[in-house]
């Protein structure tokens, strides 16, 4: 059962940024051909927000596993969640990281989680997640986390 899902999709400014290769390659192949230029454009872009959308990592909570992108921990083996807002935010993700912690970071995403790993033989201090639903995911981890300890 699915107790959290989130795709941290690219903010609608990257996919603005990226309309700039449109004028580029129009300017690039001008002088080859003007049709050229447009179907390079037209694939150029095209190729970008697909590779933005497919590549989006997922953070979910299913069965008692958190999953972050390509990692998985069971709850069971996860602290207490710390939620993390704007400036906060900035400061897990930068001043105040620990080198050896797990990192799922987006830069279009405010707010972060932090989870301490209990797991002693894991060398992970803490798992850090960019999320745009802290407060939710936070919830979840300790949701999941009680109904595992609840049905062992």
């Amino acid at each position: 059962m699915t107790q959290y899902h989130e795709r941290l999709f690219p903010a609608p400014t990257v996919f603005l940024a990226t309309a700039l290769v449109i004028p580029a390659s129009i300017l690039v192949f001008f002088p080859i051909s003007i049709v050229v230029g447009f179907v390079v454009a037209a694939v150029l872009y095209l190729g970008s927000t697909a590779l933005f959308l497919i590549m989006a990592p997922t953070v979910s909570i299913e069965d008692g596993v958190l999953r972050a992108g390509r990692a998985r921990i069971p709850v069971d083996q996860l602290g207490t969640p710390e939620v993390f807002v704007g400036e906060a935010a900035r400061a897990e993700r930068g001043p105040n990281l620990n080198a050896r912690a797990y990192l799922l970071l987006n830069a279009w995403a405010h707010q972060a989680v932090r989870v301490p790993v209990l797991d002693e033989g894991d060398p992970t201090p803490y798992w850090l997640i960019s999320t745009r639903r802290a407060a939710e995911l936070a919830a979840a981890i300790t949701s999941a986390a009680e109904e595992r300890a609840a049905n062992v």
